[in-house]
């Protein structure tokens, strides 16, 4: 009966923005709504992602972490005192996880050349692979050459795929309507930079 309700209303955050929004989203998922999660999980991955990588993690190992983090979060969700301050929380825990994570590979130890080939290969052909290689180390190049603002702008907009521009704009802190335009200017420079071999050097 509860759940055929929920579906016959607008959902308790539907016309919220920002942090009332995701607080209300966080009493729905405690009182078993079934889109509540999914909103957040959709509205700030970005914001997860974002810090992920902003930590060095490379894509795999920032994947893992968004994962564990939005696990964390359906686990706990009962236990977070202000609903409030989700953002700040899994801020936080994205922070923790990854730095986890990192520790994690520090201590790996490398396959010793002699085992190495004699495990069958996944991978493409070395000369695929290293164009590939080439082209992914002169864009980051070129990326890390944007001012900070351009970075943060560009992970949470492009990288992790199109974010709600009201949820990007809560997190930088700049007006909802200057994000586009901002974007733009930046992909502009990103790729002049690129274009140009900047990312070389």
């Amino acid at each position: 009966m509860t759940e055929q309700l929920h579906t016959r209303t607008n959902p308790p955050w539907d016309g919220l923005e920002g942090t009332e929004r995701h607080a209300a989203c966080v009493l729905a998922a405690r009182d078993g709504h079934p889109g509540a999660l999914d909103t957040l999980v959709a509205e700030l991955t970005p914001l997860v992602w974002h810090i992920a990588r902003g930590a060095g993690l490379d894509r795999s190992a920032a994947e893992d972490v968004v994962q564990t983090v939005w696990l964390a979060l359906l686990r706990h969700v009962d236990a977070i005192t202000e609903p409030r301050a989700v953002v700040g929380w899994l801020i936080t825990t994205t922070r923790r996880e990854a730095k986890r994570t990192r520790q994690r590979s520090a201590t790996q130890v490398e396959l010793s050349p002699e085992v190495v080939e004699h495990v069958p290969s996944t991978e493409p052909m070395p000369e695929a692979e290293a164009l590939r290689t080439e082209r992914d180390r002169t864009l980051w190049s070129a990326f890390h050459k944007l001012d900070q603002r351009c970075q943060e702008l560009l992970r949470l907009t492009v990288l992790a795929g199109r974010a709600e521009y009201r949820v990007v704009a809560e997190v930088l802190r700049m007006p909802h309507g200057s994000i586009g335009p901002t974007r733009g200017r930046c992909l502009n420079a990103l790729r002049a930079l690129y274009d140009n071999g900047d990312g070389g050097r």
